[in-house]
């Protein structure tokens, strides 16, 4: 279990295969295991992998605060520097498609291309997710409801910290874990993480609608089109000056491809690349 230290913390890593560097980033509330079940195996091949915890994620320190996009590319260029890697191709999943992207505007020539699947840009686009009429609100509105059997009271239904304090009563639906119960301390850590960038507490320090356009490298993106963060792929269709965008279609999976789907990612992936 190699870690080593950045910015005053420990990151857990993982590196294989040789070739071009490439680096992978988790979502929130993951970890790097996430990459290892099928896409980092297959992408070794051709390349040298580098996986890791984000900081408050997995076996990474956890720390109180340092959880703005611009601190979390702040923990990959530290990263980068002490594996001696000069230059990476990312592949960021949710949040980590977020983090991809702000380190890409800030550090632009030690990125090569960037695959972001899924980027939910929670911060860049905080005020969609604070309307009413968000998707995500009947997404996790009714997949309590299919759980619990008991219907979000009308009061309840664009609570963010009481829906995510439902998650607990969620079993896991993706993954090898499938079926089984999640660890509330771990649901109760990622509230706390997301919390400051929901409540907007660190605008300074994220990622901006407008800077987007900024950002000139060979940039894959890739949703589903059921995805309660399709509005993120529309906002980056027309923002990216470079950008390869891609929809799939599967109205089981919506936000964890590559869980669910990493052998269809994985094609999109390799072609792109």
């Amino acid at each position: 279990m190699p870690k080593i230290v950045v910015n005053g913390i420990k990151l857990h890593y993982w590196q294989l295969g040789k070739g071009p560097d490439l680096v992978m980033l988790h979502g929130l509330g993951g970890n790097l295991a996430l990459w290892h079940l099928k896409m980092a195996p297959e992408l070794q091949r051709a390349y040298r992998v580098t996986t890791f915890d984000l900081r408050g994620h997995g076996y990474s320190d956890f720390t109180e605060d340092g959880y703005t996009t611009q601190e979390l590319a702040e923990d990959l260029r530290g990263l980068l520097d002490a594996l001696g890697i000069e230059q990476a191709i990312l592949l960021g999943h949710s949040w980590g498609g977020d983090i991809a992207l702000h380190f890409a505007l800030l550090y632009p020539q030690r990125v090569n291309k960037i695959i972001a699947l899924e980027p939910g840009l929670l911060a860049p686009l905080a005020d969609w997710y604070h309307r009413d009429d968000w998707e995500g609100w009947r997404f996790w509105g009714d997949l309590l409801e299919q759980v619990t059997g008991v219907k979000l009271p009308p009061e309840k239904q664009h609570d963010f910290e009481f829906l995510m304090r439902q998650l607990v009563k969620v079993p896991i639906a993706y993954g090898p874990a499938k079926g089984r119960s999640r660890d509330e301390e771990l649901v109760l850590r990622t509230l706390k993480i997301l919390s400051p960038t929901w409540y907007r507490e660190s605008e300074d320090k994220n990622l901006t609608v407008e800077q987007f356009n900024e950002i000139h490298h060979p940039t894959l993106i890739l949703y589903d089109t059921h995805s309660p963060y399709i509005k993120s792929y529309e906002v980056l269709c027309e923002r990216l000056v470079n950008v390869t965008p891609v929809l799939i279609s599967n109205p089981g999976v919506q936000h964890f491809s590559p869980l669910e789907q990493p052998e269809l990612i994985l094609k999109h992936i390799k072609e792109f690349l």
